[in-house]
């Protein structure tokens, strides 16, 4: 299985960007895909997960209503943000989680993808 996140880039704050992240291989039936960033020096965090079958979401708490993640079409799950601020600027990553239980934490997850960027100016 490999993941591959794409979307991110450079906005001012109050912007918006659309994170996506296209999954691939032989077989691939997770039981839930989740969000999580990195900025420099600090631990990488959850940002938002959904189940496979979309009807159930999460979010953290610093999310605030401001970002939306969704099951699009075939296996691409999408991450749209707004309202940004510079304490968004991190390294989005994608992973996905084969096991049911919690999606809030990086061991919930067996597959990770490479990071995009998402740099928030003031």
């Amino acid at each position: 299985v490999q993941l591959q996140a794409s979307g991110g880039g450079q906005v001012q704050a109050g912007g918006s960007l659309r994170l996506s992240c296209l999954a691939f291989g032989r077989t691939f039936s997770p039981y839930a895909m989740g969000w999580f960033r990195q900025s420099p020096g600090k631990e990488r965090e959850f940002v938002s997960s959904i189940v496979w079958s979309g009807e159930w979401t999460n979010y953290a708490d610093f999310v605030k209503g401001r970002f939306i993640i969704s099951r699009d079409s075939g296996n691409t799950v999408s991450l749209q943000m707004y309202a940004l601020e510079p304490e968004d600027s991190a390294v989005y990553y994608c992973a996905a989680s084969t096991s049911f239980g919690s999606t809030r934490f990086r061991s919930d997850y067996d597959y990770w993808g490479l990071g995009t960027q998402v740099t928030v100016s003031s």
